[in-house]
């Protein structure tokens, strides 16, 4: 099962159920909060933080430690974030991960006797008998003093309860921590910024251009926020490591999210390879790809189709290309173009002819998935390739639209079984909304387009988002700057391709989103292997990884 990304309303939807209906007030939903940041923390970046060693007695009677802890500063809002914030402060603290001396608190406004109760009136209290200091922002040097020497600050200035840009000394506070480590008398050392929940000023209506906190870690609590993964945002937030286990698991599945598309669930989205099977049985894709100055493309698409575990790749080519891309194909069947003069080649029909095509006297193929566009130019004769294409999509084949092909297609409404793997500006063109919007906010767009247009969307940026006609929102959070050259989307098309076919030929009914986010799991699965973590490398390269991690997955493991 898929981990689930909430809408910040729901997740105060969530949070008030939790209260009213299952008895865990909000103090205890803070202090679970600020307890398993803490530990999340030290777990997932363990060099920052060593826990002191049992006091031993010196012989001058002092007692002995060799430890020397991290300044830690704390900014802190009005709300329950802070209070989040602060008992994520007390737990360092008390299990030996800081100490009171060396902290510090910067608040934006202290509590009023009416707040006593409150959560981040609690915890401020009890900081304030440990020793750590309380200081009032607008009492003093605002973007000089408070911060100053911090080798850490946790911020909780503000979570997702907003509803409009950061102002007045919040803003403040989020421009100075932004200003850390600017300038010659700080030497350019800036401290590692902790954000919980959101990085502050990221909201659901958050713009480019608004406020917010530029964190180097984002301690996202349960449930994770949609607003987090939006392309403009995401760099804000850093390394988000998910904070669970604050809810009882029976409460959050009452709530609808969007899925966090992970490869360890994808992957068991598309049946293995059985055995005794033969080429047709992993399916047959047909790939039109390529033009002059864009062969590459074309050989990374096929390739990309072979190492998803395409039983057959057919790379229909110009015939410029033809002897270019013919002459080092492999497994790779590549045919020219057809036209009048040049038709294609006879081939063998086997298991998966079409009786029923026009061309099956000439022995094509037929394709349980094709791929149009990585590289592909727009000439004339491309529309009616496609046209044939959606033809066969009526008829329940698996259609696979990326690069050129995505604008050609530009007033298609199709059939239900079409994926588009549009990158930014491609898919500003194709929807007619600006780059800038999608950026900011692409999800709504997306899924209408999805709907209105009956098919799934694979939106490329360095966030992934699959959306498909029925609703359904998948997320992936990519980050991985190894994938930002050329041929990598090239290379995810031809992965959409092979699983097309593998799903049409497995029995099931082909549901292109499942396909897709397989697809897009395995790129980042990927890109993160080692060997290419480190390193510019070539898609090509790419596709070899991906062989490995596919048949790792998808093939038999046989007899130990």
């Amino acid at each position: 099962m898929m981990k689930k990304i909430f809408h910040s309303e729901t997740a105060r939807s969530l949070d008030a159920e939790a209260s009213a209906a299952w008895g865990l007030p909000s103090s205890a939903l803070v202090e679970a909060a600020g307890r398993s940041c803490a530990r999340c923390l030290v777990e997932s970046f363990p060099a920052y933080f060593e826990k002191s060693p049992i006091d031993v007695p010196h012989t001058s009677g002092m007692p002995y430690t060799s430890r020397k802890f991290r300044r830690i500063v704390c900014a802190a809002g009005s709300g329950n974030n802070a209070a989040d914030a602060l008992v994520m402060l007390r737990a360092l603290i008390t299990e030996g991960f800081a100490c009171s001396e060396n902290c510090r608190i910067v608040i934006n406004r202290l509590p009023e006797a009416e707040e006593d109760a409150h959560p981040r009136s609690l915890a401020l209290r009890v900081l304030e008998k440990m020793g750590v200091e309380t200081v009032r922002w607008e009492g003093c040097l605002k973007g000089q003093g408070p911060f100053d020497g911090a080798e850490i600050i946790i911020d909780g200035i503000a979570g997702t309860g907003l509803n409009s840009a950061l102002r007045s000394t919040a803003g403040e506070m989020v421009r100075a921590i932004n200003e850390c480590g600017k300038g010659e008398e700080r030497n350019g050392e800036r401290p590692l910024v902790v954000s919980l929940d959101v990085p502050s000023g990221n909201f659901d209506g958050w713009d480019a251009g608004m406020g917010i906190i530029k964190a180097d870690i984002c301690l996202a609590v349960e449930p994770l926020k949609r607003c987090l993964y939006k392309p403009a945002a995401r760099a804000f937030a850093g390394t988000i490591v998910p904070v669970e286990g604050i809810f009882p698991p029976a409460l959050v599945k009452l709530f609808e999210g969007n899925d966090l598309v992970e490869w360890k669930t994808a992957s068991r989205l598309i049946p293995p390879v059985g055995a005794a099977a033969h080429k047709y049985e992993r399916g047959l894709v047909e790939i039109h790809a390529g033009s002059p100055g864009s062969a590459g493309a074309a050989r990374i698409a096929a390739r990309g189709a072979q190492a998803a575990g395409a039983g057959l790749v057919r790379l229909i080519v110009d015939h410029a290309l033809y002897p270019l891309l013919a002459a080092d194909a492999g497994g790779i069947m590549v045919a020219p173009k057809h036209t009048d003069e040049a038709p294609y080649p006879r081939l063998h029909p086997g298991p998966g002819a079409d009786a029923e095509a026009p061309d099956a006297g000439a022995g094509r193929f037929k394709p349980d998935a094709m791929l149009l566009g990585p590289g592909w130019g727009k000439g004339p004769d491309r529309l009616a390739v496609l046209e044939e294409a959606l033809k066969r999509e009526e008829r329940g084949m698996p259609l696979i639209l990326d690069a050129d092909a995505v604008s050609i297609a530009r007033d298609c409404v199709f059939h239900g079984r079409t994926i588009l793997t549009p990158h930014v500006q491609e898919f500003a063109v194709f929807s007619g909304i600006p780059r800038e919007k999608l950026l900011a906010d692409p999800f709504s767009p997306l899924s209408r387009t999805a709907k209105e247009r009956n098919c799934v969307i694979l939106f490329k940026s360095h966030v992934l988002i699959i959306a498909a006609g029925d609703g359904r929102l998948g997320i992936l959070d990519g980050m991985k700057p190894v994938l930002a050259s050329g041929g990598s989307g090239d290379l995810l098309a031809g992965f959409c391709a092979a699983l097309a076919a593998r799903l049409s030929r497995s029995g099931v009914v082909f549901d292109g989103y499942d396909c897709a986010a397989a697809a897009a799991a395995l790129l980042l699965e990927t890109a993160s292997l080692d060997r290419f973590s480190r390193r510019f490398t070539d898609p090509l390269e790419l596709a070899d990884g991906a062989s490995e991690i596919a048949g790792a997955a998808w093939l038999p493991a046989g007899l130990a």
